[in-house]
């Protein structure tokens, strides 16, 4: 069994993770660029399943920032269930999962999104911070069409044409599960 301080330890290291994400969504959404940067490590890689945003460093990450808010007028994002699997000793590095949902201004409709990250956690010198974030979308879509999104599998609708979901289908869980019922 581990010891009160190394319990204690995992906790704190799971709070700043937390607060990690927390911060994320407020430096974003109120557009503090300048705290944006403490949020990453200088090799960090932010990027989306779909390939459309893929950055490596933190500066590249900023500039992908400019550029989305170039087409996202105010947001919302909000942070619900996040998984912390500590790596190894749990000293330095950690993997999550988080969900969450947005209400986002972009190209003149008002999109609502739900996200799932997959996150990579490293310790630093100046505390937890994020060495690789993808963003999954379920869907993002216009709210005229929210009532029947889930209905198909072209739930992407941020840009010019739809595009297909993040998930679930394509994870290995749920093809595995639908073929096991014979729906493949």
């Amino acid at each position: 069994m581990a010891t009160l301080e190394d319990r204690i330890t995992r906790l704190e290291a799971e709070s700043q993770i937390r607060q990690l994400v927390a911060r994320y969504c407020f430096y974003l959404d109120d557009r503090l660029i300048d705290e944006a940067y403490t949020l990453f490590t200088d090799d960090a890689v932010l990027r989306s399943a779909d390939g459309v945003m893929n950055a490596t460093g933190v500066e590249a990450i900023i500039q992908q920032f400019h550029g989305r808010f170039d087409v996202l007028g105010p947001g919302h994002h909000f942070m619900h269930d996040i998984q912390i699997d500590f790596v190894g000793d749990g000293s330095e590095e950690a993997r999550g999962r988080v969900t969450g949902h947005a209400e986002l201004w972009r190209n003149g409709k008002m999109m609502l999104a739900a996200i799932r990250y997959d996150d990579v956690y490293r310790n630093t010198d100046k505390g937890w911070r994020f060495a690789d974030r993808t963003i999954n979308f379920l869907y993002y879509v216009p709210v005229s069409e929210y009532p029947d999104i889930l209905s198909g599998p072209n739930r992407n609708h941020a840009y010019a044409e739809p595009a297909p979901a993040d998930f679930p289908e394509r994870l290995p869980s749920w093809i595995a599960y639908e073929k096991s019922r014979g729906r493949t």
